[in-house]
């Protein structure tokens, strides 16, 4: 068997579990699919949820609790567009908030006209705000950003402090950012999160972004595999992935590995015993 051809074998500490989401159903979603010039609309600036969208989010926290990810995942990183906080702290957040009995609000009530309750942040992991997995930018409303001021009234509990700019300067409303553009910012994203010491993290994101960013990836794997990774995402879809550090690019130590020969003592393997009968010193 060559052990070459499908597998690949690489040390734990360095890889990292991303689970990635997309951003459940927008007000945009909806007319952009009768007519794609409604993207163009400033009517769905910073678009928000659809009931249809909420119900998706409800499904998937339902889907993240049964299969445990939602212990397991130690951030969140999302988006600040209002559709995608909405899904990540849908999914991934605590409990409707009361009034400071259990925490403080994730989210505040009726966020993007949603009725929806607030949302505690007890029991929950930490929510990153991050520019870098944006929707790609330019000539749509729907993926212009409020102020950050304005988020963090509607979402005190997520941190938008890797935020530079209050006011939204990547979003240009005559030039769309180029495909080619969305891909390079999103293979930079992926190298920040080896910044990071977390080892599992959900990220919540946009169509674009994601097709975009994961077409790069998959070019030595089988046709199904590839599939896999770069096919579009639906409305609330999320797909877990490994991301590989070959590069060195995190100092991240190992926390399983452990070195042996504790306390010292002779150890010489019996084939390298072997080979030097033979005249084979493998030790050196």
């Amino acid at each position: 068997m060559d052990a070459t051809a499908g597998q690949t074998l690489y040390p734990l500490h360095r890889c990292k579990t991303i689970h990635l989401v997309r951003h459940a159903q927008g007000v945009h979603n909806v007319e952009g699919e009768k007519n794609h010039d409604a993207y163009k609309s400033y009517d769905f600036f910073d678009a928000h949820l659809t009931p249809l969208g909420w119900e998706q989010v409800g499904n998937l926290r339902n889907h993240v609790k049964a299969s445990g990810l939602s212990r397991r995942v130690e951030l969140v990183i999302v988006s600040p567009l209002l559709r995608t906080m909405q899904t990540a702290v849908g999914v991934f957040g605590g409990e409707t908030f009361n009034n400071g009995t259990n925490g403080r609000p994730l989210m505040t009530e009726n966020v993007g006209q949603s009725n929806h309750p607030a949302v505690s942040n007890l029991n929950c992991p930490p929510f990153i705000a991050v520019e870098l997995c944006r929707e790609q930018t330019g000539v749509h409303p729907c993926d212009k950003r409020r102020t950050i001021s304005e988020y963090r009234n509607m979402f005190p509990g997520i941190g938008f402090q890797l935020i530079e700019s209050d006011e939204d300067m990547l979003w240009i409303p005559d030039v769309r950012e180029k495909t080619e553009d969305v891909a390079a910012r999103g293979l930079k994203f992926l190298e920040w999160l080896w910044t990071r010491k977390e080892k599992e993290i959900a990220v919540v994101t946009h169509s674009s972004f994601l097709f975009n960013t994961l077409r790069a990836f998959g070019h030595d794997c089988h046709p199904n595999v590839k599939s896999e990774i770069c096919t579009h995402f639906a409305n609330c879809e999320l797909r877990s992935v490994v991301i590989v550090d070959k590069g060195m690019i995190g100092s991240n130590e190992s926390s399983t590995n452990y070195p042996g020969k504790i306390p010292r003592g002779p150890d010489l393997p019996s084939e390298t015993a072997d080979n030097k009968l033979s005249g084979q010193d493998l030790t050196k």
